[in-house]
């Protein structure tokens, strides 16, 4: 009797185990330092932002969403508080309209609005007021009490789906709306039908989104008003009597609805919230260990892995669980890579790319076979707004050694950009003929003046010219790397010796005569700055730049007056703010110069700056909610997880990084083949007197990208 009353207890145990062990929660030990909220509240201090926003502006500063992801995924789960925002949610807001499938933080997406409801006033407005103090979220998570339906909230997701569990203060009235007329992508149609008693399917058109949702409580009935318009909505009329949480799963396709129930079934099938919340929680654990930091202060840390974070949700996927996905040409097709929407390249190629290429190979791999076969059907590589970056990030990420794609076709296709008119590069004819792009002269150019932005568009093709010339050069293309390295010169064209400005050009060869270096314009001459921001822009060849404004002394002096000249505050560009002196560091195109300091010799003075905007210019305001400008799918925040780890890709493309004091005493970074690179910076000093590598002293300011293939160690001497 004995043994038997131990073996039933023993069975009971495991059974016990069994039914808690869903229930566990994973170790949080780098989640638990992301604030996923950073970035939602508005920044308006116009000491900061350089100028008085004018009546009923919020700045485009942050555009975040605090809802849950996966890296790189397909859903991206978040509340909306304000359709037609960035990201649309807004910390300062009081109402929550539905939770979204989808987001970027560009205006676009959150499609698929949901939307518990309990017992609503007639008519066709919905909606619920909530608070902070009863809202949370975490990597793979968000939850919010909605007070006007009381409804507690919780939300989880993997890579196609989204996990919704709704706990209703009352089991009487329970519906479901479907607000599938709204997104921030306009929406030209919908549909939605059921499927059973448990099951809805439907489409929503603009992005084209399919969508297959299961719930564990019966639906009493479906009830659609203007279907397909977009004025309408739909509402699931939940059965009575359950007292449990009411679950609804939800698979995303951009292909058909059976490719979004597969997802469901694949990704979540039976498995509890729970079960899904702690996977995701352990995704993100895995990716932010990879990078350890030690010491700094606990604002800093909350910093670094909250942009860590940040930077891995964009780009995102766009193929099925099956491999389906649908083209550039909207045909459906099955490959064996995950496809992939285009970067933000025009940002991103800065130094987002680059994370990417160092934490997640595959995924890089996958965005570059992604990009080819939208070159193979189009003809040409994209790009995302302006320039042709992806020949940076291509290039950066195959001398970094991830080439396991047909490098010799893309090659033609980034030469095809580089040549071709009506592509990827417009104006690309004028720039091969005269080596520059010119713009009108305009008698009285305001912001908003159309035109080319001649000088940017010149510095940025001249920057692509010499990635593509890095390919040609590993391919043995000597003809076409010498061509290519002599049109990366271009930037010369633009600069004007009598002001010491990069200066826009008339077709005639004339410089521009209405010119104000201050005036900041978004695609006259400049695209969203102004001639300071742009004329420090050449991050291939910085010492053929000091060598144009006269050598060190005067380069020197020129730096200086970048970050002291004041900043006119009657110059109003939406996205030109948060201002030091005439630097931008809440837009891209200036983000290299923090660092010139470097290239002629003065380290100390770099790392005033780049400590002043680590330490000023990130989780800004009483809560550290606020963010110096947009994010721009993750760039802003790699920003300071390289500048803040003391490593960053001053020119992209080029296999190197720069180095500078980081914020913390010792950093262990994980590299992609298991191997640790270690950086120590003992002492407080925050003036750079050496680096040693692996022991050895080095002559200059640069390490290879080998440390991160070998492991190694960079010590950091200060005083």
């Amino acid at each position: 009797m004995r043994n038997l009353a131990k073996s039933i207890l023993n069975v009971m145990m495991i059974i016990l185990l069994a039914s808690t062990a869903g229930k566990a929660q994973t170790t949080t030990a780098y989640t638990k330092y992301v604030n996923t909220f950073i970035g939602t509240a508005p920044m308006n201090d116009p000491k900061i932002l350089g100028y008085t926003l004018p009546k009923g502006w919020r700045s485009w500063a942050g555009l975040v969403f605090p809802g849950s992801s996966l890296p790189n995924a397909m859903v991206q789960l978040s509340p909306i508080t304000a359709y037609g925002s960035g990201a649309g949610y807004q910390y300062e807001d009081t109402v929550i309209y539905g939770f979204a499938h989808t987001n970027k933080g560009h205006w676009n997406l959150c499609n698929i609005p949901i939307l518990p409801v309990s017992n609503p006033a007639p008519g066709n407005k919905f909606g619920s007021r909530f608070s902070h103090q009863r809202e949370s979220s975490a990597p793979g998570f968000y939850q919010v009490y909605l007070d006007d339906y009381n409804v507690n909230v919780s939300l989880t997701s993997t890579l196609r789906c989204g996990y919704h569990k709704y706990e209703y203060k009352n089991n009487t009235g329970r519906q479901i709306l479907f607000d599938l007329a709204k997104a921030n992508s306009r929406v030209n149609t919908w549909r939605i039908e059921q499927d059973g008693d448990y099951a809805v399917q439907g489409f929503q058109g603009g992005e084209n989104i399919y969508f297959y949702a299961k719930l564990n409580t019966k639906i009493a009935k479906l009830d659609t008003v203007a279907a397909g318009h977009r004025n309408g909505f739909a509402m699931l009329h939940l059965a009575d009597g359950g007292t449990g949480p009411v679950e609804l799963k939800i698979g995303l396709s951009f292909v058909s609805t059976a490719n979004a129930k597969e997802n469901l079934e694949k990704e979540i099938g039976n498995k509890t919230f729970d079960e899904i919340r702690n996977e995701a929680t352990q995704t993100w654990e895995n990716l932010l260990s990879k990078i350890q930091v030690k010491g700094g202060t606990p604002k800093q840390k909350q910093l670094f892995y909250s942009c860590f974070y940040r930077s891995f949700l964009w780009p995102a996927l766009r193929s099925d669980v099956n491999g389906e996905y649908t083209d550039v040409k909207n045909q459906v097709v099955k490959a064996d890579f995950n496809y992939y929407t285009v970067p933000s390249l025009w940002d991103t190629y800065r130094n987002k790319d680059v994370l990417l290429e160092i934490v997640s190979p595959k995924v890089t791999l996958d965005v570059i076979k992604s990009m080819k076969d939208m070159g193979d059907k189009t003809g040409f590589i994209p790009t995302f707004f302006h320039g042709d970056h992806a020949a940076s990030s291509i290039a950066g990420a195959y001398l970094r050694g991830i080439d396991d794609f047909d490098i010799k076709d893309v090659y033609r296709l980034l030469l095809r950009n580089a040549n071709v008119e009506g592509g990827t590069r417009p104006f690309i004819t004028e720039y091969i003929q005269k080596g520059y792009i010119s713009d009108p002269d305009i008698a009285n150019p305001v912001v908003e003046t159309k035109a080319k932005a001649g000088v940017s568009t010149t510095l940025e093709y001249a920057y692509d010219d010499y990635s593509v010339a890095q390919i040609a050069k590993k391919l043995g293309d000597t003809a076409n790397y010498r061509i290519l390295m002599a049109r990366s010169k271009n930037y010369k064209n633009m600069f004007d010796p009598s002001t010491r400005f990069m200066r826009g050009r008339l077709a005639n060869g004339d410089w521009i005569k209405n010119f104000n270096p201050q005036q900041p314009y978004y695609e006259y001459m400049y695209r969203e700055a102004n001639a300071w921001q742009v004329s420090f822009y050449v991050p291939h060849d910085i010492p053929g730049l000091i060598a144009l404004y006269g050598g060190p002394k005067k380069f020197e002096a020129k730096l200086d007056s970048l970050f002291t000249l004041p900043w006119n505050p009657n110059y109003i560009a939406r996205n030109v703010e948060t201002m030091v002196g005439q630097y931008c560091q809440g837009n891209q195109p200036d983000h290299e110069a923090p660092f010139e300091y470097i290239f002629i010799g003065k380290p100390e003075k770099s790392q005033k700056m780049i400590d002043y905007i680590l330490n000023h210019l990130y989780g800004i305001g009483d809560k550290g909610l606020e963010l110096s400008g947009m994010d721009d799918a993750g760039e802003m925040s790699s920003w300071y997880v390289f500048s803040s780890l003391g490593l960053y890709p001053f020119s992209a493309t080029d296999p190197k990084y720069v180095v500078t004091v980081p914020l913390f005493d010792e950093v262990k970074w994980t590299t992609s083949n298991g191997r640790t690179l270690t950086i120590t910076k003992p002492g407080k000093g925050r003036d750079l007197t050496a680096i040693k590598v692996n022991g050895k002293k080095i002559n200059g300011y640069f390490v290879s990208h080998d440390l991160f293939k070998n492991g190694g160690n960079i010590d950091i001497v200060t005083k």
